[in-house]
């Protein structure tokens, strides 16, 4: 067997037992299997018919043991599987010559806790956090840690049960650990029903205490989990407006990635009539990150002004989405964002755009020098992600092993910063695990200094990775536009598009070295890369194209141009 067949088998295998014991693994084959494998035993009073099935409903009932440990496992998860094996191991233990009491009272204080939990599930929701940071209003964070261990411990229970019925031991531990279970559920019930009286508390504070905190300004966020950067990259700026703010966000997982962020004060709103209390006298603007769905719950507020941010600017379609229209003002890097949006048919008046920079890009260091005259020059791979629709995925990830080993057969050191969309993706999170690996094995063979996984992904900050390196690969993606202030060189690859056809698609490309992935096939790479970090003739093209894209304000106030457009609102 060759070492890639042996990685591909190893690779599904091990997909596989990640797959039956995931966090949130499926609950219609849990489901299926439990129930089969349950009526099985008792068609056919013998374990050894059903033990298969059984074995999958308790292998996919592991899975939550990992999950509690990250605080992914919902109450009232997979009850019918537990209940299931339950009712069946009731049948063969009654079965029996000799009844065990103990047992069966287990079983049925098993079944008893399995289907109370999405009872406890609703106090749980009932107990959601209102605030946190704002002055006057105290309230309970709203996470019962014990919450997301009541189903994998009453799993456990299960599997306690399952060895008493199934062996001469006694059924008494099994009794125990089903009272375990019980106390388990009692007391993460009482601290919900705590946590959502504190709830309701502060539900009716809430407005006056606002009121009084007087907000100018609200940061209006609603985004999926692992997206706190979107919010991240813009609090530095408005906070250096000087004046009291709110961060308003729509789920638990915002609020508690928002809390990790800001000092300021941050307030949950699940439900669209949640928002009135919010919309204080003082309150004149709401600044917004994305296009989620649900900021037009906040724009039907006509008397507030509405500014979108984003949070990048690249050619991609969602950068000229014609849901802009819907904020009175969009704040844009350059002329280049206006311009996106004629060239594609979107028609926007003038007065809605202002020109205010990427503030982010201020910490960007420029170029060391003209790259040629670098012996060990250090390249940023930098691919996007796949998108939420086909005509958006610009990934290189598929073909980016190849650009590594094309780059390190050229003597770079690496840095790979993957969008962390990536790891949602089971294909993406494999090329992502490939490539680290492949660094790892040039890191050891060569000691060369390259930067990959929690390194360049959690300890360095984007521009942290811009500046220590001298040239970059990378998709359509805002990441480009921001480089583009350093004028290092850079290479974008062209998946979706013909290379040939590529610029005219997408602008930015004229100031890029374009390497051609149509359809997943690499083609020219070698000429682009010996391009990119030789002669570098599109040099000066960067240069011009970094004011019609970031701007043209000086460096030493760039950030301040966005701070004095937007105060004019605030």
């Amino acid at each position: 067997m060759t070492t890639a067949t042996a990685g591909k088998t190893s690779g599904g295998i091990a997909g596989l037992v990640r797959f039956m014991t995931a966090a949130k693994a499926p609950t219609l084959p849990i489901n299926l299997s439990a129930v089969v494998g349950a009526l099985v035993a008792v068609i056919t009073q013998s374990v050894a018919w059903s033990l298969p099935f059984m074995l999958i409903a308790l292998l996919l009932l592991a899975g939550q043991w990992r999950g509690a440990k990250a605080g992914q496992v919902e109450i009232g998860t997979l009850v019918v599987p537990r209940v299931a094996i339950l009712l069946a191991l009731a049948v063969l233990a009654l079965a029996r010559d000799t009844s065990d009491a103990a047992l069966l009272a287990a079983v049925v204080l098993a079944v008893l806790a399995a289907t109370l939990e999405p009872t406890l599930a609703a106090v749980a929701r009932a107990g959601y956090p209102v605030t946190s940071n704002l002055p006057g209003l105290r309230t309970s964070p709203g996470r019962i840690r014990l919450m997301s261990w009541v189903p994998p411990i009453n799993g456990a229970v299960v599997a306690v049960v399952l060895i008493a019925a199934l062996t001469p031991l006694p059924g008494w531990p099994a009794l125990v650990a089903a009272l375990g279970g019980l106390a388990a559920l009692a007391v993460a019930g009482l601290r919900g029903l705590q946590t959502a009286l504190a709830r309701r508390r502060a539900e009716g504070k809430l407005r006056s205490v606002l009121t009084s905190y007087e907000p100018v300004f609200a940061v209006y966020w609603q985004a999926a989990a692992g997206t706190s950067y979107q919010l991240g990259m813009w609090l530095p700026y408005l906070e250096r407006l000087g004046k009291p703010f709110i961060v308003v966000v729509r789920t638990r997982v915002n609020f508690d990635e928002a809390v990790a962020l800001t000092t300021a004060p941050v307030v949950l709103r699940t439900a669209l009539t949640d928002l009135d209390d919010v919309i204080v006298p003082s309150l004149k603007t709401v600044f917004y990150m994305n296009n989620a769905i649900r900021n037009c719950h906040m724009v039907r507020y006509e008397h507030l002004t509405h500014i979108q941010l984003n949070h990048g600017d690249s050619d991609k379609a969602p950068s000229y989405n014609p849901v802009f229209r819907m904020y009175d003002k969009n704040f844009v890097a350059g002329q280049a964002a206006v311009d996106r949006f004629a060239a594609n048919g979107v028609s926007m008046p003038a007065e809605m755009f202002a020109i205010v920079g990427r503030p982010q890009v201020e910490g960007i260091t420029l170029a060391r020098g003209p790259i040629s005259a670098l012996a060990d020059p250090t390249v940023l791979y930098a691919p996007t992600w796949a998108g939420f629709h086909a005509d958006s995925n610009y990934c290189s990830l598929p073909v980016g092993y190849d650009i590594i080993k094309a780059l390190l057969a050229r003597g770079a050191t690496i840095v790979f910063r993957p969008h962390p969309y990536a790891a949602n993706s089971p294909a993406l999170a494999r090329e992502c695990d490939r490539i680290r690996g492949l660094l790892a094995e040039d890191r050891k063979s060569t000691g060369r200094a390259h930067r990959f996984g929690t390194e360049a992904e959690k300890t360095m900050s984007v521009t942290d990775c811009f500046n220590v390196s001298d040239a970059m690969v990378s998709d359509v993606s805002s990441v480009v536009a921001d480089y583009l202030y350093s004028e290092k060189p850079f290479a974008m690859v062209s998946v979706l598009t013909p290379a040939a056809e590529f610029p005219k698609e997408f602008p930015l490309a004229r100031a890029s070295y374009v390497i051609d992935a149509h359809r997943k096939r690499l083609q020219g790479l070698d000429a682009s890369l010996d391009e990119m970090l030789g002669s570098d003739p599109l040099a000066e093209t960067r240069r011009s194209l970094k004011r019609y894209y970031l701007g043209d304000f000086p460096a030493e106030s760039y950030a301040q141009r966005f701070v004095d457009e937007a105060s004019r609102y605030v």
